[in-house]
C-alpha cells in the first residue's frame, strides 16, 4: 500500500515540517519553529565559499535550503564569502586550506551569481539577495574588530567548539581559529542591515552559526516578548547509502554546476547512474517534486527497479534546472542512445558523445591498420595483445559490427567520419576523423 502524501503550509510555518520529511533537518535554536509558525516573512542567509569558479553538486544540499525557504514565503540571503575566503573556514576539513589570491576570489565570486540564478529567484517580492562580505570585512580596523567583536568571546568558549576540536591535534594557524568571530560578524552585519533572523548551514557548521547567535544576543536589544532576536537551522550532512561520499564521481573527481566543469552529458550521467539505496534521498534533497510524485517514484524503485524510472525523472529534473532543457535535452538523447544497445547514426548525438563522453580523434592511417592498430592507437587497449583478447572473447563492436577477426578490414566510417566503438556492456567511445 502506497504511503499517503503530507501536505505542508505554504507560508513559513511548513518550512520546517517539509524538512524534515524530506530528511533535510538535523537542529534548530530555541524558538525558531514558534518565531515561523507566526507565518510572518523571514529573512534567512547561507555562506558560500568562493573557492572556485565553480559550484559543484555538494553546493546543492545548502542551494535547496534556500529555495525551500523561499517556496515558503521566506527571503533568501546568498553570502559568498569573499572576504573569509581569504582565509578559508576549518570547518569539516583535517588541513588548512591553500590561501587564495584577492584577483582570483573575485573572479569566482563573479561567477557564482550566474550558477544560483539557475536556482533561486531574485525577482518580485521576496527577490533572493547575493552579498559579498568582502563589502564589509574589507574596510574593517582591527582594533574596532577586536573591541566590538572579539570581546564578546572567550578563548574556552572557542575552544569547546566541534570545528576547533577536530583540528587541535594537527595544528590549527590563528587565522583559522579567527573565522569563527568573523563569520559570526557577518550574521551580525546582516541581522543589523538586512534584519535577517536565520542561518542555516551544515551540521559542522553549528558551532559557527550559535557564536553568531551569541553575538547578536550581546550586541541586540532584548525583544519585549523575551523571543531571541536571531535564530540557526542546520541540515545534516549527506552520507550515501551505499557508502559513496556524496559530491564526487566514481572517479573521484567532483561534478560541477557548470558545464566548463562537467559537461551536461557527464552531469545528467552521474545522476542516471544513482545507486537504488540513494535514488529516494536524492528525489527529496534535490528536487521541488511534490510528496506524492516522489511517493509514486519510490514505489516504482521497489516494484521495478531495472526500469530505473526514479533515476531517470531525478537525471532529467536537476540537469535541466542546471543546464537548460536543451541541454538537458541534448544529454538525455545521446546518453539513451548510448546505453540502449542501438544503432547511433544521428549526427548531433554522435557530435555531443565525442565531445562530452570517451571522445577521441583518429587519422586516415589509423583506421588502414586495421581493428587491433586502431584500438590501440587510439587508445581503446595498451596492446595489441590486449586488444586480441577483447575481440576473441566477443567484446568488442565497432559501427554495430562485433568483431569476431582482429585482422579483418575495419568497417567504413559512419557518414565519412565517425567511429562507435562499444567495450563490453558499459564502455562506449566516439571517434571521429582529424579534419
Amino acid at each position: 500500500m502506497q504511503a499517503e502524501a503530507p501536505v505542508f503550509d505554504q507560508g513559513p510555518a511548513g518550512f520546517i515540517p517539509e524538512m524534515r520529511w524530506r530528511g533535510q533537518f538535523h537542529a534548530a535554536s530555541e524558538g525558531l519553529e514558534a518565531r515561523l509558525a507566526t507565518n510572518r516573512e523571514i529573512t534567512a542567509y547561507i555562506g558560500f565559499d568562493p573557492s572556485g569558479p565553480w559550484l559543484h553538486i555538494g553546493h546543492l544540499v545548502p542551494i535547496f535550503g534556500l529555495i525551500r525557504l523561499q517556496r515558503h514565503g521566506g527571503r533568501p540571503i546568498a553570502l559568498v564569502g569573499g572576504g573569509t575566503g581569504m582565509i578559508g573556514d576549518p570547518s569539516g576539513r583535517s588541513a588548512e586550506r591553500n590561501l587564495q589570491s584577492r584577483e582570483q576570489i573575485e573572479a569566482n565570486v563573479a561567477s557564482i551569481r550566474p550558477q544560483l540564478e539557475r536556482f533561486l529567484d531574485f525577482d518580485g517580492p521576496r527577490a533572493a539577495v547575493m552579498r559579498n562580505n568582502a563589502e564589509w570585512l574589507e574596510p574593517l580596523r582591527l582594533l574596532d574588530f577586536l573591541r566590538d567583536v572579539g570581546k564578546h568571546f572567550t578563548i574556552p568558549y572557542m575552544l569547546a567548539k566541534d570545528s576547533v576540536q577536530v583540528r587541535l591535534e594537527g595544528g590549527l594557524s590563528f587565522t583559522e581559529f579567527s573565522y569563527m568571530l568573523i563569520q559570526s560578524f557577518d550574521y551580525q552585519h546582516l541581522h543589523r542591515e538586512l534584519g535577517c533572523e536565520l542561518q542555516m548551514g551544515g551540521a559542522d557548521q553549528w558551532g559557527n552559526i550559535t557564536a553568531g547567535l551569541e553575538l547578536i544576543r550581546r550586541t541586540s536589544e532584548p525583544r519585549p516578548d523575551g523571543a531571541p532576536n536571531a535564530f540557526a537551522m542546520a541540515y545534516p550532512l549527506l552520507l550515501a547509502p551505499s557508502g559513496v561520499k556524496f559530491g564526487k564521481s566514481e572517479s573521484g573527481d567532483s561534478i560541477w554546476l557548470h558545464a566548463d566543469g562537467t559537461s551536461p552529458y557527464a552531469f545528467y550521467q552521474h545522476w542516471l547512474n544513482t545507486d537504488d539505496r540513494d535514488v529516494s534521498t536524492y528525489l527529496r534533497w534535490f528536487t521541488t517534486f511534490e510528496p506524492g510524485r516522489i511517493i509514486e517514484l519510490e514505489a516504482a524503485i521497489a516494484a521495478a527497479p531495472e526500469r530505473r524510472e526514479a533515476q531517470r525523472a531525478l537525471a532529467w529534473d536537476i540537469t535541466a534546472r542546471v543546464h537548460g532543457e536543451d541541454a538537458a535535452g541534448q544529454a538525455r538523447a545521446a546518453s539513451e542512445a548510448a546505453f540502449s544497445g542501438g544503432s547511433i547514426t544521428d549526427p548531433a548525438v554522435l557530435a555531443t558523445l565525442h565531445r562530452t563522453a570517451d571522445g577521441f580523434s583518429y587519422s586516415a592511417a589509423d583506421a588502414a591498420d586495421g581493428p587491433v592498430g586502431f584500438l590501440v592507437a587510439t587508445g581503446a587497449f595498451a596492446s595489441k595483445g590486449e586488444a586480441r583478447r577483447a575481440i576473441a572473447g566477443g567484446g568488442v563492436t565497432v559501427n554495430d559490427r562485433r568483431l569476431a577477426d582482429g585482422d579483418a578490414e575495419l568497417t567504413s566510417p559512419l557518414s565519412g567520419e565517425w567511429y562507435v566503438v562499444r567495450l563490453g556492456k558499459r564502455r562506449v567511445r566516439v571517434g571521429r576523423l582529424q579534419g
